[in-house]
């Protein structure tokens, strides 16, 4: 067999910040063949740590994917001509076709980086097996301690990345070992509740062989990695997805009691270059600037066009464009109360909104500090709400979404005006939260503005099945001001009626059809 180290590039670089030091190996797997795995912990581990960094590249485009085509935001340009901007006006009216360069390269991108943890699960000795995950002798020689916790990370991290594609191409291709070109076209797409039964033994799997260690007992070179809290956080968000709310519930009352995380007291400081890795941060994208190649691209890409240096250094694209609608849902009145979360989420230079959550110094342009939040505490007790569901209007669910809001500056109601100030739900009155219905908007909303441009909304409305009246309401309420200016121009109802079931989910990349000289790979229904 051939070694391992003939064929891969390895730089190393450690750098101590802050409180945690981020390890960082740049391109760990390249040209690996199927017949080559790693040998022992250090190797396994540089190639683990390698698909951790093969997580970013997806993040590039994952906001066009999901932000882009809910409610939250648009193409920040609506009368050009740009080959950008009219892919961009494509993904967000719903009107895109299977040759969508920034669907494939999203595809492209994950299915590379699920590529490299399969050769880490596979040099581990990890296989799926008859729906569940079995861990035998692999290539790898390591004790058991260190066998799990690498297999455990490998296993979120592949979970991850599949519970992202099967949210949004639905049937996808289930690979969970390496495979060679050829073997590759070999395989066509798995149903949905197949893709989901690997996600759930992944989870399953992690969460029972990762260490339970709580937030105050990890040590500070071990943040950043998948941890049993992470695992049993994702797995009951995909337990949500899948309707089984009880299982999702048990998940989280064990995160909520033992894991030693919480909120911080500010909804600010969950975002500080200064505090990465914080309490409330489950589980992150990592960044790091310095000329690296592993700086985060989103701070000159939000920021507005034509700011020069005053947003940022480089200036600003001006993508992801925030809605007008999402700003006015921030309650900021001057003589009340008022949400914390606005001046952290969004700004306006020279009337304009753009994305402020994830700025940040950077000396070079795209390169900025900035992790990606994936997993965060406020996100396990609003899941939790959902996982009760309505309960009273002073019931637990209602008190869950109180305290998310409380963080953020709500005030108890008192003699307050709840239609402009911001207030916690009472539990009795007016504003009081009476019935299911009411419930579930108001979960959604607090989901709405405590994750805003976290790459969350789409799923929220698919998962809450309001996606459809959501997003023509959306249109109509921007059409105005925005859809109106789309070029080539478009009535309001023609644009409504793009926005159908089907549509929901993304289309198969043309190329992976075409390139398939074996197999004939369907295609998602309207494309």
């Amino acid at each position: 067999m051939k070694t391992l180290t003939l064929n891969i590039f390895i730089i190393a670089v450690s750098i101590s910040t802050f409180s945690c030091k981020k390890i960082i190996e740049l391109d760990p797997v390249s040209n690996v063949g199927v017949s080559s795995f790693y040998r022992n912990y250090e190797e396994t581990k540089t190639g683990l740590t390698g698909s951790y960094n093969g997580l970013l590249l997806p993040l590039e485009t994952e906001w066009m994917l999901t932000e882009l085509r809910s409610d939250n935001t648009k193409q920040g340009v609506p009368n050009s001509s740009a080959t950008s901007n009219v892919e961009l006006n494509e993904l967000d009216m719903f009107n895109l076709n299977s040759a969508h360069d920034k669907v494939y390269l999203y595809w492209l991108n994950t299915y590379k980086n699920i590529r490299s943890i399969n050769y880490v699960l596979k040099s581990l000795g990890v296989s799926y097996q008859n729906e569940s995950i079995a861990i035998a002798d692999g290539t790898a020689q390591v004790t058991a301690a260190q066998k799990n916790q690498l297999a455990g990370e490998a296993l979120f991290l592949r979970a991850y990345h599949y519970f992202n594609l099967v949210r949004l191409y639905g049937a996808v291709f289930l690979i969970t070992e390496p495979v060679d070109p050829e073997q590759s076209k070999q395989i066509n797409r798995a149903a949905v509740q197949d893709i989901y039964k690997l996600i759930v033994a992944d989870l399953s799997k992690a969460k029972d062989i990762l260490s339970p260690a709580t937030y105050a007992a990890m040590a500070d070179a071990d943040r950043g990695r998948a941890t049993s809290w992470a695992a049993k956080a994702l797995l009951a968000k995909v337990y949500l997805t899948l309707n089984q709310k009880p299982a999702a519930l048990s998940l989280l009352d064990d995160v909520i009691s033992n894991s030693g995380y919480g909120l911080l007291p500010s909804y600010a400081d969950v975002f500080s270059i200064n505090n990465e890795m914080n309490r409330e941060i489950l589980f992150a994208v990592r960044f790091k600037s310095g000329g690296v190649g592993l700086g985060n691209s989103m701070a000159n890409n939000f920021a507005p066009t034509s700011s020069g240096s005053a947003v940022i250094n480089g200036d600003g694209l001006g993508l992801n464009f925030p809605t007008t609608e999402l700003n006015t849902q921030f309650k900021t009145a001057v003589t009340a109360a008022a949400d914390a979360r606005k001046d952290v989420s969004l700004a306006t230079f020279s009337s304009k909104l753009y994305v402020k959550k994830f700025l940040s110094p950077a000396l070079v342009k795209f390169d900025a500090e900035n992790d990606f939040p994936v997993l965060r505490y406020s996100d396990v007790l609003l899941m939790k709400a959902e996982a009760i569901g309505y309960d009273g209007a002073s019931g637990t669910a209602v008190s869950l979404i109180n305290q998310v809001r409380a963080r953020a500056g709500a005030k108890d109601l008192g003699t307050g005006d709840f239609s402009t100030g911001f207030y916690q739900y009472p539990a009795s009155g007016t504003a009081a939260i009476t019935d299911p219905t009411q419930f579930n908007t108001a979960l959604f909303n607090e989901r709405r503005l405590e994750f805003a441009f976290e790459n969350q909304r789409f799923f929220d409305l698919k998962r809450s099945g309001t996606a459809i009246a959501v997003i023509k309401a959306h249109f109509a309420t921007e059409f105005t001001s925005h859809y109106s200016r789309i070029v080539p121009a478009i009535t309001l109802a023609n644009l409504q009626a793009l926005v159908v079931e089907d549509r929901l989910l993304l289309p198969i990349p043309q190329k992976e059809i075409d390139s398939n000289d074996q197999l004939k790979i369907p295609q998602n229904s309207s494309y």
